[in-house]
């Protein structure tokens, strides 16, 4: 049963999760894109706004509740 529960806890999470990697930004459960350029994405979640800056900045992956930035990631900032 433990496998249910997880799997159960996985699909209806609803908390903020920004995975950082080297090239990428991994963000779940955003409401919206508010900006986007190839420098500068912003996106708006519960409790406010991420800003994620860098250069040659892509959206490579655009779900409902998922996004996945990927390019020369300089910061990402929790406003």
């Amino acid at each position: 049963m433990s496998i249910v529960k997880d799997f159960r806890s996985y699909l209806l999470e609803d908390n903020l999760k920004i995975n950082v990697y080297e090239k990428r930004v991994n963000i779940i459960n955003y409401i919206s894109i508010n900006h986007f350029d190839d420098n500068l994405v912003i996106i708006k979640y519960n409790n406010g706004f991420i800003d994620v800056k860098g250069t040659n900045l892509v959206v490579t992956k655009l779900l409902s509740d998922e996004l996945l930035i990927e390019g020369k990631i300089r910061s990402v900032e929790l406003k």
